[in-house]
């Protein structure tokens, strides 16, 4: 059974940087894909990024591209988000996903993805 486990969510003031990590276990970790999306109080949820296992292959929501940056390790069955110059609007539940196969036209789709994590919190003062 996959498991994701996500960690280092917290309150952190306007500008400051964040990173957060996604445990994976229970799979064979090489074929899948690996993304994160955020849902803020009242609002649906949002793809934030994905990247391949191998991690050659990432991909942004555009509002998001230079601020976040995704990254992993195989060894480690890890994947990270670093997030920087974080604002209030960037407050949210953080999830982590994981799919087997990726169509592009679909890695923003919360839908296709197959696992999910119980999400961690990260909350930006002004």
């Amino acid at each position: 059974q996959v498991q994701l486990v996500e960690s280092g969510g917290g309150l952190v003031q306007a500008g400051d940087s964040l990173r957060l990590s996604c445990a994976a276990s229970g799979g064979t970790f090489s074929r899948y894909w690996m993304g994160w999306f955020r849902q803020a109080p009242g609002k649906e949820r949002e793809f934030v990024s994905v990247i391949s296992w191998g991690g050659s292959t990432t991909y942004y929501a555009d509002s998001l591209k230079g601020r976040f940056t995704i990254s992993n390790d195989n060894a480690k069955n890890t994947v990270w988000l670093q997030m920087n110059s974080l604002t209030p609007e960037d407050t949210a539940v953080y999830y982590c996903a994981a799919r087997r196969a990726l169509a592009i036209a679909t890695m923003g789709r919360g839908e296709k993805y197959d696992y999910w994590g119980q999400g961690t919190q990260v909350t930006v003062s002004s």
